[in-house]
Formats: C-alpha cells, structure tokens, sequence
C-alpha cells in the first residue's frame, strides 16, 4: 500500500487542480495501477488522509535530466526547474546528483471506491482552508475554499469565508459576488452584510459600504461588530459626530473594550479634541494586557500629550512607544522622530538633533529627519 504525504505546498493536489507528483525513486518502484494512500503531513499532528488515488503513468528519470526540464517543473507546480531543485535540495538533504525519481501521475478516486478508511472529503479540506487562512496564506485558503464549494455550491460558511479570502487578496468584486450568493441563502446574516460593507470599504466605495452596513444594523442593531465598523465607515466618510455617537453606544454595551477607546481617541483627536481623546487613549491602555499594549498606542498617547504642550508626558510616551517597537522588532523609527520634535519644544536642541541623527540611521531618505536635524543645528 503506497503512501505519499503532502504538505501546504501541495495545495492545487489537495484541491485537484494537479494530478501529478515528482519522488525519488523507491526501493520498490510504482507502477501503474498501484493504488496511492495519500495524507496531508504524514509526520505531524496535523496528519490526516485526504484521498486514494490510482496511478495512471511513471516516468523513471535522472536528477540530471529533471534538472533542466523546466516543462515538468512547471507541470509540478514550480515555476521554473531551477526553483523546483532548489526546493528538492532543501527535501533531500543528502547528495541527489546521481539519483533517479519517478514522475507519478494519478486520477483521485470517488470515496466509495475507497479500500481503507474514508473521509468526509468536504469536511476536510474545509478544515485545510480554514487553518491557511488563519495562517494568512490567503491564496492557498481560497483555492481550498472554491474547493470544498464544489461538494455544496450553497454552503454559507464557505462563500462568506472565500469572500473575506478574496477581500484580503484585493479581489473586492468576486468577493462581493460571494457575499451576494450568501446572502440569496440567508437574507438576514448581519455578519455577511458587515463583511460585505468591509469589501466595498477596502475597494473604496463609502457609500455602498455604508449601505451595506445598514442592511446589517437591520438584522442586529446591537452586535459590537456591526457597530464598531458603522462607527469606522462613519468616520471615513467624515461623518465624525455620528461616529462618535457609534462608538459611545458601543462602550454602553461593553466599556472594556480596549479597541473601541483606542477607536474613540483617534477620532477625538482627529476632531481636534485631544483632551478628551487622550482619557480614551488611557482608558485603552488601562483596558490592555501588559503584553498588548502596542507601540502605536502609546504613540497615539504622545501625540495627543503634544497637542496638549504636556511636553514632559509627551516624551515619556514616546519612549515607551520606541522601546515597544524595538522589543518587537519593529521600526521605531517614527517615535523616534516624534521624541525628536517634542525636545526641540523644550529647547533641547542638542539631543534632538541626536534623535535625529537616530532616525537618518535606520532611515536615510528621512526627509523630515534632515530638515529637523539642520533646524537643530542652527539653534545651537
């Protein structure tokens, strides 16, 4: 019983799209014919069967001439041989110059052909395209995604999650056609409807995002998720009042929620208030596990305390931002700059031009870091 295992590279074979596989030669060779056990990750814990097929051809070829065969490569998924032998040096750690492989190719077989066990074939690349997705290999999650829609066209779970594949591959429209068949099947899904304002948001088109949004207030005017997006389009628009009216009725509902405060103060500051978008920014903070307070938080809080000439404050926040960043590998490059301008508000010439000198370090095109650090200069 010949078994092959697959991993996510191997995805258009999970899906169908390929019926072809390229193995170095085994003791005993395939044939056609022979029956292929094949499962997802053999070796982990993810391991899972996913379909028998039967083998239709074998080809016996060199490493030497596989090499330069960029038709087979190409046919194997690679976009050209020189790719493919550099994944093969990384599968085969051992010298492959004078080796033979099989080119296998095979017709997946109906589960009630099946010898051993079965599976529910939907179910599991459903599964497959779910654990891509939350990996963001958002390509790959939607091809499975089309995939398992072949088994059950109306499933709704399926066309609302290849629609947000779709939103986050910039491919707006198909994703609204999905969101669209969704909704044929279930008119008053308010999350579909919000997904649906998202991609018409991400496309850039307010107004039927909005619209969209409304439709999904209709169905649940009091899910959070509804309403922190009303909230976020409201204020795209410039809508500023009524967003804000938004997020208030949201922290009514739940006032511990970190990111509505956060959300709360972008847009207090936006609408030049930032003492009160500076209580929104603490209250956000206060809100946060240790471990999620971000660096742009405490941005955020420096600049509302700038805004405020609470210069002192102001500088503490932006320290924490840049130590934030640098903790999580992250350019700090922006606080730094910020940290910059509020010393040369307190006359600290000299260290900001140092902090300037900082940031033209990780970023040399920084204009701004070059016409600040001259100003500098000519104040000293």
């Amino acid at each position: 019983m010949p078994i092959i295992s697959f991993g996510s590279q191997d995805i258009d074979l999970i899906t169908g799209k390929r019926t072809m596989t390229i193995r170095k030669l085994w003791k005993n060779p395939l044939k056609v014919g022979d029956r292929l056990h094949c499962y997802w990750n053999l070796i982990s814990k993810e391991k899972k069967k996913i379909f028998e097929a039967e083998i239709t051809d074998v080809q016996i070829i060199s490493f030497k001439d596989l090499k330069n065969d960029d038709g087979i490569a190409k046919e194997e998924g690679y976009e050209d041989s020189k790719t493919m032998i550099r994944e093969f040096k990384k599968m085969y750690v051992n010298d492959i110059d004078d080796d033979l492989f099989q080119i296998i190719r095979f017709k997946k077989l109906e589960i009630d052909e099946w010898e051993g066990e079965k599976i529910d074939e939907k179910s599991m690349i459903t599964q497959r395209a779910d654990i891509l997705f939350d990996s963001g290999k958002y390509d790959k999650s939607a091809m499975c995604y089309t995939a398992a829609l072949k088994f059950d066209p109306n499933d709704v779970y399926l066309l609302n999650k290849k629609g947000d594949n779709l939103t986050r591959l910039g491919k707006f429209e198909e994703a609204i056609d999905c969101y669209n068949k969704a909704l044929e099947i279930e008119p008053t899904n308010e999350y579909i409807w919000n997904n649906k304002a998202i991609a018409f948001l991400n496309s850039g088109n307010l107004e039927k995002a909005l619209e969209s949004n409304s439709n999904a207030m209709d169905s649940n005017s009091k899910n959070p998720v509804v309403l922190y997006w009303r909230g976020f389009i409201l204020e795209v628009l410039g809508k500023f009042e009524d967003a804000l009216t938004v997020y208030d009725e949201l922290l009514e509902i739940d006032n511990k929620n970190p990111e509505v405060w956060n959300a709360r103060g972008n847009l207090l500051f936006e609408m030049e208030n930032p003492e009160e978008a500076l209580e929104s920014y603490d209250k956000a903070l206060e809100l946060c596990f240790e471990d999620e307070i971000d660096s742009e938080a405490q941005n955020r809080k420096g600049n509302a305390l700038l805004d405020l000439e609470r210069f002192d404050e102001a500088l503490d926040a932006y320290d924490k931002a840049i130590e934030i960043a640098k903790n999580n590998l992250k350019d700090p490059s922006y606080f730094i700059l910020n940290k910059g301008v509020v010393l040369m508000e307190l006359n600290n010439f000299q260290e900001a031009m140092e902090t300037f000198t900082q940031v033209l370090a990780i970023d040399p095109k920084n204009d701004d870091a070059k016409v600040l650090r001259d100003e500098c200069l000519e104040n000293l």
